[in-house]
Parts: structure tokens; sequence; C-alpha cells
């Protein structure tokens, strides 16, 4: 296999600014979420920007998306949280 270099129309290309200190802060919370007793965070995406965090995804009834605001809420560095939790 031969890999030829890319060319962007002898353009250098551009890389877009990257969050990468949003990505501890997601991971911090997809741990919490994943290690918490009685709860399935397997459907759940998490996504932060700046110290918001982004949940969504389907829980199993009320109480169990109560419990991962809760949980999230509880992770240092998160000051807010905006979801679209539905139960499914």
């Amino acid at each position: 296999m031969v890999f030829k270099p890319q060319r962007f129309h002898d353009e250098k290309p551009v890389v877009e600014l990257e969050h990468q200190n949003e990505e501890p802060l997601e991971t911090a919370v997809a741990r919490q979420l994943a290690i918490s007793q009685g709860m399935d965070a397997s459907r759940l995406t998490v996504t932060a920007s700046g110290s918001t965090i982004f949940l969504s995804g389907t829980m199993t009834d009320e109480a169990e998306i109560d419990r991962a605001l809760e949980i999230v809420l509880a992770v240092p560095g998160v000051e807010k949280i905006t979801h679209d939790l539905q139960v499914g």
C-alpha cells in the first residue's frame, strides 16, 4: 500500500480550535454515571461546553433521571446541566 501526502489545493490545512479542557470534565461525568449503583447509564450521551454538561438519552423512569442529575451536579467543575433525557 502506498500512502501519498495529503493535498489541500496547495493550502495548509486549517485546524479548528479544539477545546481539550472540556474532555476531562466529560470523562469525569461519564465515569461517575457509569459507576453509580442502581442506574443504567449505557444509553446516555455526555457533552461538555465550558462548565455546562449536556445530557441526552433514555432512562427507565423519572427517579433515574433525577438520580443522574444529582450525580452530575456532584462532579467538581459542573455548574449547570441541560438535558434531553426521556423515559423509555
